[in-house]
């Protein structure tokens, strides 16, 4: 018994209907069509690719069929054009695959989109605005660490102060007058700032209690003792640097002060530099160290307190963390 000739048209397995292509520009492209026909004993079978129904397709798209015989079930034809490169009026153009034989013809169309690189698009982006809030908050921390510091230790409940044994928050350290230097309106300024600015700033705002030879220790004993013995009662030794304490008698203050600091951990020696000076060759070894390693606040001359804010944040920074008025 002689097979029959197919009474179907052309059937589409890929693709089907319309379908679209993500696509990326500047890649080379293969367009499938996969197409199944029943058995005909003259074959009149054809496959073509059109580009917007039209089969004058440009020369890049080359074509080329291979055809899967399955005897007298039919035939699975596979028709692949090939584009070189993906352009931008491909993505504007209908790829119609065409297919035919005695009983009728059928149609696919793909249509290509550019491909939309969303997710790496969004990674892309949110690490680039990471970044930029990492290296803001960064710049932003580092601008106002001290602030940020000072409002941290405003709110901690810790007192490092409780119990600790200590009479003083800071002994202060300065040039004292003699009649050489009496008419010195530059150390007249320097004692200012250690008997009322320094005070009124510390104590007054801050709440912290200061400890100053003339103010609050009783004369009598030997001034070594009590500056050492002032020392070790404080939790902070202040030393207001300037020529006249470095060339001068109080340079003992700060040896016996970075002394006290090796002794016990609790004390820590503040630097402010009231005034540009030069090192002696003849200042102790522990000295000299103790102002290559120590941070130095530096105090930017002025009649009042206002203008240095930022010196005063610093100041209150090396302070002990304690419950202030």
């Amino acid at each position: 018994i002689a097979a029959k000739n197919t009474m179907h048209p052309p059937n589409f397995l890929y693709p089907s209907g319309v379908v679209i292509l993500q696509v990326e520009l500047g890649k080379p492209l293969e367009l499938e069509c996969r197409v199944q026909f029943g058995f005909e004993r003259v074959s009149q079978m054809r496959v073509t690719w059109k580009r917007n129904h039209k089969e004058n397709i440009n020369e890049k798209l080359n074509q080329e069929t291979r055809v899967y015989s399955k005897g007298l079930k039919g035939h699975t034809v596979l028709h692949v054009a090939k584009l070189k490169e993906v352009t931008e009026t491909d993505l504007g153009s209908n790829f119609t695959c065409f297919a035919e034989n005695l009983v009728g013809n059928a149609t696919a169309v793909i249509q290509l989109k550019r491909k939309q690189r969303v997710f790496l698009f969004y990674v892309l982006c949110s690490a680039i605005s990471t970044l930029f809030a990492f290296l803001l908050c960064t710049a932003f921390i580092y601008q106002h660490w001290i602030e940020i510091v000072l409002m941290y230790r405003s709110y901690l409940v810790h007192n490092e102060t409780t119990g600790d044994g200590k009479e003083f928050d800071a002994f202060v350290s300065y040039a004292k007058l003699n009649s050489s230097s009496e008419s010195d309106s530059a150390l007249i300024s320097e004692e200012k700032f250690a008997l009322e600015l320094l005070p009124n700033m510390l104590e007054n705002k801050y709440g912290y209690k200061l400890c100053i030879l003339e103010r609050d220790v009783l004369p009598g004993g030997a001034y070594t003792d009590e500056v050492v013995t002032a020392i070790k009662q404080s939790r902070r030794a202040i030393i207001i640097l300037s020529p006249a304490y470095i060339s001068g008698p109080s340079i003992f203050e700060l040896q016996a002060a970075v002394n006290c600091a090796l002794e016990d951990k609790k004390i820590k020696v503040v630097l402010i530099k009231f005034q540009a000076f030069q090192e002696p060759e003849t200042l102790p070894p522990v000295v000299k160290k103790a102002l290559r390693i120590l941070p130095i606040i530096t105090w930017k001359s002025s009649i009042s307190a206002a203008p240095n804010k930022k010196f005063w944040k610093y100041m209150h920074y090396h302070m002990p963390v304690k419950s202030t008025k």
